[in-house]
This record gives structure tokens, C-alpha cells and sequence, in this order.
């Protein structure tokens, strides 16, 4: 995000407890990607599954093509699901790979327009597609686009770091969390990253 260090300097002023977090984990580390298939199929690697979890069967799934470049759309439709199962990857999430993509390979999705458009235009794209719900276009839209401004509310990882961060008992209301994270605007994307390693320090993009 070109505007990390604006960022930073932003959620430290208007937040002080926020402070304590950037000055013990540092800058977030995600830089923008542009081979939007590779974002969207390690999206659905990652769903659901610790950081650390997710990284090893990412890891093996580029195993699986023995190659330095991420593997084209076509050459990802090629493998088996039961290939794709022997290294972790659920049945679903075998679909959902695919599925991805077909659309880029049949033209769904062109690649050259995503920039031009703005995030409301890409949740309505993405969410054409078997398999990308919210979360996934949020993911997208923070560490793939490096959009300022994503909160991805849904999100476990998220409402664990709210948990901690506020000293709550338990899972914070879905409002509550939208209320707090209002002050963070315009740069909710960095403070979701912190939000996130407050619950798992091995969390990886």
C-alpha cells in the first residue's frame, strides 16, 4: 500500500492502544500483487484455516506444478481433485480453485480492467464465481489491490483480535465491531492487519 506510512501515522494519532500494536509488530509487510489469479486461488487456499496452516498446503500446492511461475489457469484445470486432496485442500476448495479458474480462462475476468475498477465494481465481479463469497473479495481487495480502507468483519481472525484488543469475554456483535473500526477510517486495511497479529503472530499473505 503506497500509503502505509500515512497510515500509520494516521491510526497512531487517533488511536493510542492501536499505537502499542505498530510499534510491537512494525510496518505490515503485504505488498500489491498483479497476477490476480494467484491472489484469488491462495484466497481460497487460505480460507478458514490459521496462517501458518494455510501457508504449508500453499506451499504444496505450488509443489505440485514445479515451476518458479505461479501456474497458468489452464495448467490448474489439468490436475486432479484427488491429486489436489493428497495435499490438503478439501474437496470444496479443489471446486472452488477450478472454478476460478475457468473464469479467468474463458474471459470472466480480464485482468487489465480490474485496476480501473473501483471496489464496489470488483465485490460484483468476484462474487459472479462459484466459491468467492465476501470474505474472499475482501482478502482480494486488501492484499492483492492494497485497497486502504477493507474491514473484513466476518472474519474470524479479525473478531479474535477485537476480542483481545477490547478485553471482551467473548465474540463481539458484528455492529460493534463496525462501530469501533468507524475511527480507523480511511485506513481500516492496516488496522485489520494488526488486528489479526494480535491473534496469530506466524499470520502470513
Amino acid at each position: 500500500m503506497k500509503n502505509i506510512s500515512q497510515a500509520l501515522r494516521y491510526l497512531k494519532n487517533i488511536d493510542p492502544r492501536l499505537k502499542i500494536l505498530i510499534d510491537i509488530f512494525g510496518k505490515p509487510d503485504y505488498k500489491p500483487n498483479d497476477n490476480y489469479f494467484e491472489a484469488l486461488v491462495k484466497s481460497i487456499v487460505y480460507q478458514q484455516l490459521s496462517g501458518k496452516a494455510a501457508f504449508t498446503i500453499y506451499s504444496r500446492f505450488l509443489d505440485l506444478f514445479n515451476s518458479k511461475d505461479f501456474p497458468l489457469p489452464k495448467q490448474v484445470l489439468k490436475i486432479s481433485d484427488q491429486k489436489y486432496r493428497s495435499i490438503g485442500l478439501s474437496r470444496q476448495k479443489s471446486c472452488y480453485i477450478k472454478e476460478i479458474a475457468n473464469a479467468f480462462a474463458e474471459n470472466e475476468i480480464i485482468p487489465e480492467d480490474i485496476p480501473k475498477m473501483n471496489d464496489e465494481e470488483i465485490r460484483n465481479l468476484l462474487i459472479k464465481i462459484k466459491g468467492i463469497g465476501p470474505w474472499t473479495v475482501d482478502m482480494f481487495l486488501m492484499f492483492t489491490l492494497n485497497r486502504p480502507d477493507i474491514f473484513p468483519v466476518s472474519d474470524l481472525g479479525i473478531q479474535k483480535g477485537f476480542t483481545l484488543f477490547f478485553q471482551l469475554d467473548e465474540i463481539p456483535k458484528i455492529q460493534f465491531m463496525e462501530k469501533q473500526a468507524e475511527k480507523w477510517r480511511p485506513f481500516r486495511t492496516a488496522a485489520s492487519w494488526y488486528m489479526w497479529k494480535l491473534v496469530d503472530d506466524d499470520f502470513q499473505w
